[in-house]
């Protein structure tokens, strides 16, 4: 069954024809960091939520908050923000699959993507460095996978890009003469949700980028300016110069991401 879209007004969404963006809890929440500033960065209005049994339930303030009024708005676990003008709608994912729901909530989350008609979709996820095989410790963090679909619509785009995919990996490490197989360690439901986008026809890129735990607000800025090569979510000022932290709009629930200090009273 297809997870119920709730808009926060009265009248109905269409989102046909337009690009979704969605992370995928992996490592270091990079998939989350990285939509954070998509949704800061172009004031993405929210346009509902998805209701799903297979996330862990989550409730909070408003973690993109302008003003003191606007502050006390709820947020939950899964909520659609769009823009209209640029055809673009982004699901936020604030908190874990239930354990043993990872397959249902691939089949809710792929129904809806087919009802709702998206001209592409794009996950970001990331996966562990310290996996990385002798081929990938070389060169940019950053890879790519790409569905049948996308590809008959997009071309040789990543090639132009001179973007690097991700690589296939022996299925037992240290044996070179076995079958090699997609591996994303710790990236959560990206290969099996890219696998099912394979099989059901769906124009799906996985963007990822190798990182540890810790502070990944870089790897989130350097992922978010790897998307934007490809989705001019804002225009870039120089074509041969990445975007720079001060030209993505850090939301204000970042100045916590740390918790909130050491007391005064400890000392």
């Amino acid at each position: 069954m297809a997870p119920l879209f709730m808009p926060s007004g009265a009248a109905a969404v269409s989102f046909r024809g337009y690009t979704l963006v969605t992370p995928v809890v992996s490592v270091g929440n990079v998939g989350q960091l990285t939509v954070d500033l998509i949704i800061s960065t172009l004031g993405l209005p929210r346009v509902g939520y998805i209701h799903s049994d297979c996330l862990v339930p989550v409730v909070g303030n408003n973690p993109y908050a302008t003003t003191l009024e606007n502050s006390a708005e709820i947020c939950t676990s899964s909520e659609v923000y769009a823009s209209t003008d640029q055809k673009l709608a982004v699901l936020q994912i604030r908190s874990p699959i239930v354990q043993g729901k990872q397959r249902s909530f691939r089949q809710q989350l792929l129904s809806w993507i087919k009802e709702s008609e998206f001209s592409r979709v794009v996950v970001l996820s990331s996966s562990y460095a310290h996996h990385r095989v002798d081929q990938q410790l070389v060169g940019t963090p950053l890879r790519y996978l790409a569905t049948p679909a996308l590809l008959s619509v997009v071309g040789d785009k990543f090639q132009t890009l001179k973007w690097k995919e991700m690589e296939k990996v022996p299925a037992f490490p240290g044996i070179s003469e076995v079958e090699m197989e997609l591996s994303v360690p710790g990236g959560g439901i990206t290969k099996s949700l890219y696998a099912d986008s394979c099989t059901e026809g769906i124009p799906l890129a996985v963007l990822l980028i190798f990182c540890s735990e810790g502070d990944n607000i870089p790897d989130a800025l350097n992922l978010l300016n790897f998307l934007n090569e490809w989705i001019q979510l804002i225009e870039k000022t120089n074509d041969r110069q990445p975007m720079t932290q001060q030209q993505w709009k850090i939301p204000s629930s970042w100045q916590l991401l740390f918790g909130s200090g050491i007391p005064s009273a400890l000392f």
